[in-house]
């Protein structure tokens, strides 16, 4: 037995998955995925950073992302600006119907959603939390407003954009006409969006600061319930193939009270959290609501000639609406493991920050060396990182912690023989590969990866 696998301990028992989101955050916090916003100042509520291992696992969910979609012949890409016309609210409804009901507790100060509070505490009056008495709801737009300009006054307010869709619709035959698109076809886009949330909460899940990956598909009307099958069907694929387990996904069908205004069929994609089921992504037939509506506010033609056919008309949209944020919980969520004796992500090698780490298994000179040369090889074709602080069995635990697949470690027979240890994150397997083929070796596991 080599002295790297008598620094393994056996598992406990069967591995676990999360049970309470606080060890999740406690995690995100202690190895730089997730930072409170301002916390040297005392944090400000629902707003987070990314720090350096979150920061490479979004950008790694957002890659994905970006290729699946854009990589498409039927897809464009886009990058609107945050600040746009106010009219453009005014058009989409947001400044009249981007509403939520909110009641506050005179007792307890709490404030809560009117529409989340159980009906017989609304009857009632009373609070959820304390039993005192609720206000009457009032009405609350989740829109952040600004000015631009140096006068503060009406004619001066914009918006801070509560969704990336706009930016899509307004720019519709910018891009149409630009790249010469025939319907069908999509449009895609990441950015930020911001929202006054009343009862933001559940870590990353609903902040009033956050990312979305949106693509909208324009297609010509009575072609669009094809469509939105196919998109269902294809969005759910892509967060199986991120690894995330089958039986914690489900399709939530919006029924007659959930539907928006502007929808004619809705379904969610939804993950099972510790806290319930709760919605990833939303998939949506908005049918040609949006253009029209920009059609009808600025004045200006937004239909498409089909010149095939020779007929002109409004497309209708196929929305994917999935938060980058939230993408980025579920896949921590649904990888985190325990066992008694040891914590890891089980991270997709795709979504992994670190692909390798490579270790010496003591600091020698001569093994230090042969590390830094097995390091540069590797990194030509991986992101990779190295430690060598504590003992090899310490090492692997904050590389399962932080979910890197591969751990790879240099010893004296190394030296001898050009072999490595290459030990396995999830099962803890270890495989003595040679060095000349070991590149190799480690994309052949991540191109045959299997949750």
């Amino acid at each position: 037995m080599s002295e790297n696998e008598k620094e393994e301990q056996k598992p406990a028992g069967p591995p676990q998955d999360l049970k309470d989101m606080a060890d999740l955050v406690s995690l995100c916090k202690r190895r730089g995925f997730v930072f409170p916003s301002s916390e040297v100042y005392g944090g400000i509520n629902a707003c987070w950073d990314y720090g350096p291992l979150g920061i490479e696992l979004k950008r790694n969910v957002k890659e994905r992302w970006w290729r699946a979609m854009v990589d498409r012949e039927d897809v464009e890409g886009l990058d609107a600006a945050i600040l746009m016309h106010p009219k453009v609210w005014e058009a989409s409804g947001h400044v009249a119907g981007f509403v939520d009901p909110l009641v506050d507790c005179k007792k307890c100060k709490s404030r809560f959603r009117a529409d989340k509070i159980d009906a017989e505490a609304m009857k009632s009056k009373k609070c959820p939390e304390c039993g005192g008495e609720l206000t009457e709801p009032r009405q609350f737009n989740l829109m952040f407003r600004t000015f631009m300009g140096p006068l503060e006054d009406a004619a001066s307010v914009v918006y801070l954009r509560p969704e990336t869709a706009q930016g899509i619709y307004v720019n519709f035959l910018n891009v149409q006409q630009s790249t010469r698109k025939k319907v069908p076809f999509g449009i895609a886009q990441i950015g930020k969006a911001f929202r006054n949330e009343i009862t933001p909460g559940n870590f990353i899940f609903r902040t009033r600061e956050f990312e979305q990956m949106e693509m909208q598909f324009f297609v010509k009307p009575g072609t669009d319930v094809e469509w939105f099958e196919r998109w269902k069907q294809t969005r759910i694929e892509w967060h199986l193939a991120n690894g995330i387990r089958k039986n914690k996904l489900r399709f939530h069908e919006h029924g007659a009270g959930e539907l928006a205004h502007y929808a004619k069929a809705a379904f969610d994609i939804e993950y099972e959290f510790p806290f319930g089921w709760q919605e990833l992504e939303g998939i949506h037939n908005r049918t040609d609501f949006d253009l029209g509506r920009h059609q009808q506010f600025s004045g200006k033609k937004l239909e498409y000639f089909d010149e095939e056919h020779r007929e002109r008309y409004l497309p209708y949209i196929v929305e994917t609406s999935a938060g980058c944020d939230r993408t980025l919980l579920v896949a921590l969520a649904d990888a985190y493991r325990f066992d008694g004796e040891r914590v890891w992500l089980a991270l997709h090698p795709h979504l992994a920050p670190y692909k390798v780490a490579v270790y010496p298994l003591m600091k020698k000179p001569e093994l230090k060396e042969y590390t830094e040369t097995v390091y540069a090889d590797l990194k030509k074709n991986f992101r990779v990182t190295t430690d060598e602080a504590g003992s090899i069995g310490k090492r692997y635990r904050r590389q399962d912690e932080i979910g890197t697949p591969f751990g790879v470690t240099i010893d004296y027979d190394t030296l001898s023989n050009h072999t490595v240890t290459v030990r396995h994150r999830d099962s803890m397997a270890q495989e003595r590969v040679s060095t000349d083929k070991l590149s190799g070796y480690i994309q052949d596991k991540i191109h045959n990866w299997e949750k």
